[in-house]
């Protein structure tokens, strides 16, 4: 989050204030002595307050509080109650903050003040963010707004609209956030607000940022930028220049953020803004570190920790510390990392700061498992877990800027976790935490996913680990006894009981079973579990450049119907992912597969292994799982069916919206119309964005046949397309309405466009489905032919109708229909191309 904004907005809202009734106590003629009194202290308070003497101020104006009681000025008190959240807010004290600005909200209210309780509202949201509690925030402002506006205080209206944009951006609600800086934008041009234009700029630039639409981001900082120089308004320069270097910074361009951190960091000093300065010093040192340079980074680091220290910002003490600690960590000087890890996670716990308080129990995990002591990296990285996924629960993950406080990344930290627990044999602990890890990448991917109950309980803390995690400091001497010690009373745990599994997971019904590999960079881990058992790692030598190669190989012979190396490539994953484990799926009695792929294996279907005699297809019922921390809902028949079924359309050979069309999508849809006598269709023009919203609810099945290309990247960048050109982004489907849908099938999308990454454009698509209501999807890997589509289309939608059928068996069924060669129609469907690329994501069995 970026608090300058924040701040610049408070001090624009707030500061008018005292000073105004600073004047009217002293100019007053008639005043008693008291008054006087009370006047020169709250003058008094105002000067310490701008020379940055903060508990002075309070102090004061502590003083002119009691006065204004003891004689009954409500109106002085109302106005110092403001002053003293003030100073609490600006010492970083936040909570402490909350208690004035009430007290002030409810004089206002008392005394019908309705500017000062806008006023007093919006200084609540403001620490309401600060704090992290941004709904509360959101309950504050938007009240202030109406006010604001019912006054005619169009500035005031517009620096709040930014500061709830700056709410929603926080919960992850991009949307409502652009929503609300574009109106404060409109708002400012309106009124010639030229210094509030820059603001709304910088504000909606962060936004595009986090989004990653840094071209957009850049654009908007250089227009807040030109505004900042246009007005002479140094402090704006400095801020558009800090947030332009961030941007640069998140595009991995350092050499670039650097030169203009250094452009900020000269605007900063020649303001003698310290904090500013520290702040700045501490973007070059993290760009220097990020470059390899890891002296220069601690040489400005450093700058970072004294001025932090000078001017007690704690927050900013910690930052500084945790950089330092990476740069030492990077240098191999461990003795001086652990001691600024160390300082790094006391202040976060004195502020009470829980992203804090993970960062610096990550590091220090990555630390300990550099210096080969795993049961302590292991202890420390749980804890690290543990934090994220609390504070998952009621809002977004971390954004990139505070995941450069990280030694690597945070979905880095889950898998050298689950790494470490699978090394010491941990399996269960393992499970959980791959389980987790793709909970963390859809974070990284749609930026808006909580977590449930579930996840928020995190990983299990053992005995002997809960007794260390209570120490709060670990000489660099103990290190090695405190870990042999840790290991010696882990080993004295049951396998039964360090491998227990959760409640909800032993209610895996019989000849059900998990399979959750894990791509590591030297090995391939593969996990089965079935209930009444413990689960089970199996271990395959294969270094990742190589599985991805066979599966970037095995991919383009799934993609070419003509290849005849297909069941060679098949056979070659098969005994890799499938034969390491065929005992254990024999020994479950397994009938169905809940599978969860790690990265690029998303982009392969399971279902086309090939043992030399079958595919996999024919021996089991296959799912995709999201995550097995979803699960909550058993198998369920689907009701008598209620369809809407839409379709793009367009000619053969002719493009379409610059798409090809797809004429066979018609019949599609037109076939099951014929079949489901509660079907509505809608066809091209009328197959559109805005109908699917409004027409969403009540069906069970929701059938898009239509193009849809998910891309590796933003879920900004991928998208439904409809018949009339609209288009519904992957990040806006979890806004439909779907509480009553069973299933949600794309029968013409694509994945993977452009190059290969993690897949977690298809886990996204599965899981904004799922979190709007959705049962089950239905999505392709590749874009098969738009014949034979319809052909596994029809097959599927007969077998749906069946009493008592459900979609994995419905799917299934459709699929080995085509597996067996033989021409429909002149062509022969039997190769994987055809029936494969359909793959069901599902939470159930």
């Amino acid at each position: 989050m970026d608090k300058k904004l924040v701040t610049i907005a408070l001090i624009t809202m707030l500061s008018g204030l005292p000073m105004q009734a600073l004047v009217c106590d002293l100019g007053a003629q008639e005043q008693s002595d008291r008054q006087i009194q009370s006047g020169q202290l709250l003058n008094q308070g105002l000067q310490q307050y701008r020379a940055r003497q903060y508990e002075s101020a309070f102090q004061s104006w502590q003083s002119a509080l009691q006065i204004y009681q003891e004689i009954k000025d409500r109106v002085g008190e109302s106005k110092v109650w403001n002053n003293l959240g003030l100073a609490y807010y600006s010492l970083g004290q936040f909570a402490k903050a909350v208690p004035f600005f009430q007290q002030r909200l409810t004089l206002s209210r008392e005394l019908n003040d309705r500017r000062a309780e806008a006023y007093a509202l919006d200084s609540l949201g403001l620490n309401y963010i600060q704090l992290g509690q941004y709904e509360q925030a959101i309950a504050m402002y938007q009240p202030a707004i109406e006010i604001l506006s019912q006054l005619n205080d169009r500035k005031n209206a517009g620096n709040a609209l930014g500061n709830l944009g700056i709410a929603y951006r926080e919960l992850g609600q991009y949307a409502k956030a652009i929503a609300c800086h574009q109106q404060q934008l409109a708002i400012t041009r309106e009124i010639s607000d030229r210094a509030g234009e820059g603001r709304a700029l910088g504000g909606l630039a962060i936004v595009y940022r986090e989004l990653g639409r840094y071209e957009k981001a850049i654009d908007l900082n250089r227009q807040d930028l030109a505004i900042a120089r246009e007005l002479k308004d140094l402090s704006g320069q400095a801020r558009a220049l800090n947030n332009l270097g961030t941007v640069y910074s998140d595009l991995e361009q350092y050499p670039q953020a650097i030169v203009l951190y250094k452009q900020g960091l000269e605007i900063s000093r020649s303001l003698k803004d310290r904090s500013g300065e520290g702040r700045t010093l501490g973007n070059i040192g993290n760009g220097y570190r990020q470059l390899g340079q890891y002296e220069q980074a601690i040489a400005f680091l450093e700058q970072q920790l004294t001025i932090a220290r000078n001017i007690n910002d704690t927050a900013a003490e910690g930052k500084a510390a945790a950089g330092l600690g990476i740069a030492y960590n990077r240098l191999r000087k461990y003795e001086k990392a652990l001691d600024f890890y160390q300082q790094d996670l006391a202040i976060a716990r004195q502020l009470k700061d829980r992203n804090g308080e993970g960062r610096a129990l990550n590091n220090l995990g990555v630390l300990l498992g550099e210096l080969k002591q795993p049961e302590l990296a292991i202890l420390y990285y749980k804890q690290s877990v543990n934090i994220q996924e609390s504070i998952r629960r009621d809002i977004r993950g971390l954004s990139k800027e505070e995941q450069r406080s990280f030694l690597g990344t945070v979905a880095g930290t889950y898998r050298s976790l689950a790494d470490l627990l699978l090394k010491q044999g941990r399996v269960m602990e393992a499970l959980q935490i791959i389980d987790l890890l793709k909970i963390q990448e859809l974070e990284d991917y749609l930026q808006n996913v909580k977590g449930n109950e579930r996840t928020a309980q995190g990983m299990r803390i053992l005995e002997p680990e809960s007794k260390i995690s209570r120490l709060s400091t670990v000489s660099f001497a103990q290190i090695p006894l405190l870990n042999r010690e840790l290991a010696q009373q882990i080993q004295q745990i049951a396998p039964s009981e360090l491998n227990k599994a959760p409640a909800y997971l032993q209610k895996l019904p019989q000849g059900v079973v998990l399979i959750y590999p894990l791509v590591l960079l030297d090995r391939l881990e593969i996990v089965i579990f079935a209930a009444n058992s413990i689960p089970t790692a199996r271990t395959v030598a294969i270094a990742k450049p190589q599985l991805e190669e066979m599966i970037a190989d095995f991919r383009n012979d799934l993609q070419d119907p003509s290849s005849y190396d297909i069941k060679t490539s098949a056979k070659k994953l098969y005994e890799i992912l499938i034969k390491p484990i065929e005992s254990d799926l024999k020994q479950a009695k397994a009938k169905t597969i809940l599978y969860a792929p790690d990265g690029i294996l998303r982009y392969i279907p399971l279902a086309t292994l090939y043992d030399g005699k079958h595919w996999l297809v024919e021996r089991y019922r296959i799912n995709n799982l999201i995550s097995y921390s979803l699960l909550d809902r058993d198998r369920q028949s689907l009701p008598d069916l209620t369809i809407l079924a839409g379709a793009f359309g367009g000619k053969a050979g002719e493009s379409k919206f610059g798409l090809s069309g797809l004429p066979s999508s018609i019949t599609e849809v037109e076939n099951i119309a014929s079949t489901f006598p509660k079907a509505n269709k809608y066809i091209e023009q009328n197959f559109t964005s805005q109908m699917i919203r409004d027409k969403a609810a009540g069906n069970a099945i929701i059938h898009l046949a239509t193009h849809a290309e998910f891309k590796n990247g933003s879920p900004f960048e991928s998208y439904l397309l409809f018949g009339d050109g609209s288009k519904l982004t992957l990040a806006e489907v979890n806004d439909l309405k779907l509480q009553d849908t069973q299933l949600v099938v794309l029968s013409a999308c694509q994945t993977g466009l452009g190059s290969l990454g993690t897949g977690t454009e298809i886990l996204g698509f599965g899981y904004q489905v799922h979190r709007a209501g959705a049962r089950a999807s239905i999505a392709s890997l590749w874009k098969v032919s738009d014949g034979g589509t319809q052909i596994l289309m029809s097959a599927f939608y007969n077998n749906l109708r069946r009493a008592n059928s459900d979609t994995s068996i419905a799917l299934r069924e459709a699929q080995l229909s085509m597996v067996k060669p033989s021409a429909k129609g002149g062509v022969n469907y039997s190769h994987p191309y055809f029936w494969s690329s359909f793959v069901l994501i599902s939470n159930s069995w």
